[in-house]
């Protein structure tokens, strides 16, 4: 089914979960076979922008499908808002597993985690403490020690000296209660953002075409960058047991593809698909290829159990 095709009919309802006291909004697409996949979006992307177009081809394939806001962001509660914590976001994903499961639909013995980019490396922690039946890692940031000196590359040197004074202004601002001091997700070298590689200036053609989500607020917390760049993922690759299968795109300047590259060689059931293209190529040019695959890793892996 054509992607159009498939988003014209896409039923879905607002469901709510708790994570840590907290409600988290979550998008419920419901199949007709038991297998269910839940979905993450990348870092400060909320789950419409982030999981519409691949959710709706998941359901029209036959999976229900379970697509959420971590806490902090999007539609879910929690603040202060805007605000990226690491530990939390995997503890949101696992309570999302729990409440997908508990789906009237669905086998809780076949669920599936879907995540690109930042959520693509939680998908990889998850999967090693086998949490799910199985996992897909879409363009995942697997290694930002890797990653975060290849982003510097393409900051100009002021901005690189000015930005951890911003953070640590921004923690101040937190312990005394004020709203965090924010920065774009995505800037030109020479802005000050998050990311300002080449291919990140896709991101809004990929994920927000025609203004699609105009509520959709694109900043981060300034605390919130600097985590990112030591976060290492990668380092569960060898106690993935589950089928796995990592999607990677060959001229990713934002996450890089070689840290995904590694991590599916040396996970032991794992599969990779690479496309060309930038970090967002999935949603791009290369989209109707991952998809496919990606359809087919599910079907292969979960229908037939």
């Amino acid at each position: 089914m054509s992607a159009d095709r498939a988003s014209a009919t896409v039923q879905r309802s607002k469901l709510w979960f708790e994570s840590a006291g907290e409600r988290c909004a979550a998008w419920h697409y419901p199949g007709a076979g038991g297998a269910c996949v839940v979905m993450a979006s990348g870092g400060g992307v909320p789950k419409e922008p982030g999981t519409d177009r691949f959710a709706a081809r998941f359901q029209a394939a036959g999976f229900s499908v379970f697509a959420f806001d971590y806490r902090r962001l999007g539609e879910s509660e929690g603040r202060p808002r805007q605000v990226i914590r690491i530990r939390d976001q995997l503890a949101d994903l696992a309570a999302a597993i729990t409440r997908a499961r508990a789906l009237p639909e669905v086998d809780p013995e076949r669920v599936a985690l879907w995540g690109f980019s930042l959520s693509g490396g939680h998908v990889l922690k998850l999967a090693a403490d086998g949490e799910v039946a199985v996992a897909i890692a879409q363009t995942p940031t697997a290694d930002g020690r890797a990653a975060a000196p290849n982003a510097l590359r393409h900051e100009t040197l002021g901005v690189i000296l000015r930005f951890p004074f911003l953070a640590a202004l921004d923690l101040a601002r937190g312990a005394l209660g004020k709203p965090p001091l924010v920065v774009p997700l995505t800037g030109p070298r020479g802005s000050v953002a998050m990311l300002t590689t080449p291919d990140s200036q896709d991101a809004n053609r990929a994920l927000n075409p025609e203004d699609r989500y105009p509520d959709w607020e694109q900043t981060i917390a300034a605390r919130s960058v600097l985590p990112i760049g030591f976060y290492r993922p990668c380092r569960a690759a060898r106690r993935i047991q589950i089928p796995l299968l990592v999607v990677v795109a060959e001229g990713d300047q934002s996450a890089l593809a070689a840290p995904a590259v590694r991590v599916a060689e040396r996970a032991s059931n794992a599969s990779l698909t690479r496309v060309p293209g930038g970090h967002y190529a999935p949603f791009l040019a290369a989209h109707e290829e991952v998809v496919s695959s990606e359809i087919a890793f599910l079907e292969e892996h979960l229908l037939a159990r």
